[in-house]
Protein backbone atom coordinates (compact mmCIF):
# COMPACT_ATOMS: atom_id res chain seq x y z
CA UNK A 1 0.00 0.00 0.00
CA UNK A 2 1.38 3.38 -0.98
CA UNK A 3 1.74 6.30 1.40
CA UNK A 4 -1.07 8.15 -0.37
CA UNK A 5 -3.39 5.17 -0.08
CA UNK A 6 -2.56 4.84 3.61
CA UNK A 7 -3.24 8.52 4.22
CA UNK A 8 -6.56 8.22 2.41
CA UNK A 9 -7.55 5.21 4.43
CA UNK A 10 -6.64 6.90 7.72
CA UNK A 11 -8.52 10.02 6.67
CA UNK A 12 -11.61 7.94 5.84
CA UNK A 13 -11.41 6.11 9.17
CA UNK A 14 -11.08 9.40 11.00
CA UNK A 15 -14.16 10.79 9.27
CA UNK A 16 -16.08 7.61 10.02
CA UNK A 17 -15.10 7.69 13.70
CA UNK A 18 -15.97 11.36 13.96
CA UNK A 19 -19.33 10.77 12.34
CA UNK A 20 -20.18 7.94 14.73
CA UNK A 21 -19.17 10.09 17.71
CA UNK A 22 -21.31 12.98 16.44
CA UNK A 23 -24.35 10.75 15.95
CA UNK A 24 -23.87 9.19 19.39
CA UNK A 25 -23.57 12.60 21.06
CA UNK A 26 -26.69 13.83 19.30
CA UNK A 27 -28.63 10.73 20.39
CA UNK A 28 -27.51 11.14 24.00
CA UNK A 29 -28.43 14.83 23.99
CA UNK A 30 -31.88 14.03 22.59
CA UNK A 31 -32.43 11.29 25.20
CA UNK A 32 -31.33 13.65 27.95
CA UNK A 33 -33.79 16.34 26.85
CA UNK A 34 -36.56 13.79 26.45
CA UNK A 35 -36.15 12.45 30.00
CA UNK A 36 -35.33 15.75 31.74
CA UNK A 37 -38.96 16.58 32.46
CA UNK A 38 -39.61 13.10 33.87
CA UNK A 39 -36.51 13.30 36.07
CA UNK A 40 -37.50 16.71 37.42
CA UNK A 41 -41.04 15.50 38.10
CA UNK A 42 -39.70 12.47 39.98
CA UNK A 43 -37.33 14.65 42.02
CA UNK A 44 -40.16 17.02 42.90
CA UNK A 45 -42.36 14.09 43.99
CA UNK A 46 -39.57 12.70 46.19
CA UNK A 47 -39.00 16.10 47.75
CA UNK A 48 -42.71 16.58 48.46
CA UNK A 49 -42.81 13.16 50.12
CA UNK A 50 -39.83 14.04 52.33
CA UNK A 51 -41.43 17.35 53.32
CA UNK A 52 -44.77 15.73 54.11
CA UNK A 53 -43.12 13.31 56.55
CA UNK A 54 -42.03 16.18 58.81
CA UNK A 55 -44.91 18.52 58.08
CA UNK A 56 -48.24 17.11 59.31
CA UNK A 57 -51.41 18.94 58.41
CA UNK A 58 -52.82 20.63 55.34
CA UNK A 59 -51.46 23.82 53.78
CA UNK A 60 -52.78 25.90 50.90
CA UNK A 61 -49.57 26.95 49.15
CA UNK A 62 -47.03 25.23 46.94
CA UNK A 63 -44.14 24.52 49.31
CA UNK A 64 -41.66 23.88 46.51
CA UNK A 65 -42.18 27.40 45.17
CA UNK A 66 -42.42 29.22 48.51
CA UNK A 67 -38.85 29.29 49.74
CA UNK A 68 -36.30 31.59 51.29
CA UNK A 69 -32.53 31.12 51.42
CA UNK A 70 -30.73 32.29 54.54
CA UNK A 71 -27.21 31.94 55.88
CA UNK A 72 -26.58 29.56 58.78
CA UNK A 73 -23.52 28.12 60.48
CA UNK A 74 -23.69 25.29 57.93
CA UNK A 75 -23.76 27.67 54.98
CA UNK A 76 -26.73 28.64 52.83
CA UNK A 77 -30.00 27.17 54.08
CA UNK A 78 -32.91 26.67 51.70
CA UNK A 79 -36.15 26.85 53.69
CA UNK A 80 -39.60 25.73 52.53
CA UNK A 81 -42.54 27.61 54.02
CA UNK A 82 -46.03 26.18 54.61
CA UNK A 83 -48.90 28.66 54.72
CA UNK A 84 -52.56 28.86 55.56
CA UNK A 85 -54.45 31.91 54.27
CA UNK A 86 -51.12 33.55 53.48
CA UNK A 87 -49.68 33.10 56.97
CA UNK A 88 -46.57 30.95 57.45
CA UNK A 89 -47.53 28.19 59.86
CA UNK A 90 -44.42 26.00 59.56
CA UNK A 91 -41.05 25.74 57.88
CA UNK A 92 -38.91 22.84 56.69
CA UNK A 93 -35.17 22.74 56.11
CA UNK A 94 -32.16 20.46 56.19
CA UNK A 95 -29.64 20.16 59.00
CA UNK A 96 -26.47 18.10 59.05
CA UNK A 97 -24.92 16.24 61.99
CA UNK A 98 -21.64 14.38 62.38
CA UNK A 99 -22.02 10.63 62.83
CA UNK A 100 -19.58 7.80 63.40
CA UNK A 101 -19.12 7.08 59.69
CA UNK A 102 -19.75 10.53 58.20
CA UNK A 103 -22.34 13.23 57.75
CA UNK A 104 -25.96 12.62 58.77
CA UNK A 105 -28.33 14.70 56.65
CA UNK A 106 -31.73 15.37 58.20
CA UNK A 107 -34.82 17.29 57.22
CA UNK A 108 -36.83 18.88 60.03
CA UNK A 109 -40.17 20.64 60.25
CA UNK A 110 -40.72 23.44 62.76
CA UNK A 111 -44.00 25.13 63.67
CA UNK A 112 -44.32 28.92 63.86
CA UNK A 113 -44.18 28.50 67.66
CA UNK A 114 -40.72 26.97 67.34
CA UNK A 115 -41.70 23.37 68.10
CA UNK A 116 -40.37 20.38 66.20
CA UNK A 117 -43.06 18.85 63.99
CA UNK A 118 -40.89 16.02 62.76
CA UNK A 119 -37.38 14.92 61.85
CA UNK A 120 -36.26 12.40 59.25
CA UNK A 121 -32.77 11.27 58.31
CA UNK A 122 -32.52 11.33 54.52
CA UNK A 123 -28.87 10.34 54.12
CA UNK A 124 -26.29 8.62 56.30
CA UNK A 125 -23.54 6.01 56.25
CA UNK A 126 -23.86 4.72 59.81
CA UNK A 127 -23.25 1.08 60.75
CA UNK A 128 -26.18 -1.24 59.96
CA UNK A 129 -27.66 -2.74 63.12
CA UNK A 130 -26.25 0.02 65.32
CA UNK A 131 -26.33 3.56 63.99
CA UNK A 132 -29.13 2.96 61.53
CA UNK A 133 -31.64 3.05 64.39
CA UNK A 134 -32.04 6.71 63.48
CA UNK A 135 -34.24 5.48 60.61
CA UNK A 136 -37.99 5.27 61.44
CA UNK A 137 -38.13 1.82 59.85
CA UNK A 138 -35.63 0.57 62.46
CA UNK A 139 -37.21 2.14 65.54
CA UNK A 140 -39.13 5.03 67.07
CA UNK A 141 -36.13 7.01 68.30
CA UNK A 142 -36.37 9.70 65.60
CA UNK A 143 -39.91 10.50 66.78
CA UNK A 144 -38.59 11.57 70.19
CA UNK A 145 -38.00 15.09 68.86
CA UNK A 146 -41.64 15.74 68.02
CA UNK A 147 -43.19 18.47 70.14
CA UNK A 148 -39.83 19.49 71.60
CA UNK A 149 -38.49 23.05 71.53
CA UNK A 150 -35.60 24.97 73.07
CA UNK A 151 -37.55 25.44 76.31
CA UNK A 152 -38.59 21.80 76.61
CA UNK A 153 -36.12 20.44 77.30
CA UNK A 154 -34.00 23.41 78.34
CA UNK A 155 -30.98 24.08 76.14
CA UNK A 156 -28.44 22.24 78.30
CA UNK A 157 -30.59 19.09 78.23
CA UNK A 158 -30.53 18.90 74.45
CA UNK A 159 -28.10 15.99 74.52
CA UNK A 160 -28.06 12.21 74.87
CA UNK A 161 -28.42 10.84 78.40
CA UNK A 162 -24.75 9.85 78.51
CA UNK A 163 -23.93 13.57 78.17
CA UNK A 164 -26.49 14.64 80.78
CA UNK A 165 -29.37 15.19 78.36
CA UNK A 166 -32.80 13.65 77.91
CA UNK A 167 -32.44 11.74 74.64
CA UNK A 168 -31.67 8.03 74.54
CA UNK A 169 -28.47 6.74 73.00
CA UNK A 170 -28.02 3.38 71.29
CA UNK A 171 -26.09 0.51 72.81
CA UNK A 172 -22.68 0.58 71.17
CA UNK A 173 -23.47 3.65 69.08
CA UNK A 174 -23.56 6.87 71.08
CA UNK A 175 -21.91 9.05 68.43
CA UNK A 176 -24.75 8.63 65.95
CA UNK A 177 -27.67 9.86 68.12
CA UNK A 178 -25.41 12.53 69.60
CA UNK A 179 -24.83 13.91 66.11
CA UNK A 180 -28.54 13.97 65.28
CA UNK A 181 -29.49 15.64 68.58
CA UNK A 182 -26.87 18.33 68.02
CA UNK A 183 -28.10 18.89 64.45
CA UNK A 184 -31.74 19.25 65.51
CA UNK A 185 -30.84 21.58 68.37
CA UNK A 186 -28.83 23.67 65.90
CA UNK A 187 -31.86 23.76 63.63
CA UNK A 188 -33.98 25.18 66.44
CA UNK A 189 -31.32 27.78 67.28
CA UNK A 190 -31.36 28.78 63.60
CA UNK A 191 -35.15 29.11 63.71
CA UNK A 192 -35.08 31.38 66.76
CA UNK A 193 -32.35 33.54 65.26
CA UNK A 194 -34.07 33.93 61.88
CA UNK A 195 -37.69 33.69 63.05
CA UNK A 196 -38.86 36.96 61.47
CA UNK A 197 -37.54 36.13 58.00
CA UNK A 198 -38.61 32.49 58.19
CA UNK A 199 -42.17 33.46 59.07
CA UNK A 200 -42.19 36.25 56.46
CA UNK A 201 -42.73 38.92 59.10
CA UNK A 202 -40.11 41.43 57.99
CA UNK A 203 -42.44 43.84 56.25
CA UNK A 204 -42.20 42.11 52.89
CA UNK A 205 -38.43 41.65 52.95
CA UNK A 206 -36.99 38.16 52.68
Amino acid sequence: MSLEQLRGKLFYQGLLLGGVALITSAALAFASRATEADIKAAEAADLKQSLSQVLPGEYDNDLLNDTVTLTSEQGEMLVYRARRAGKVEAVVYRVVGSGYAGAIVCVMGVSREGKVLGVRVIKHTETPGLGDKIEPAKGNWIHSFEGKWLGEPVAEKWAVKKDGGVFDQFAGATITPRGVVKAVKGGLVFFEKERAQLLDETGGKS
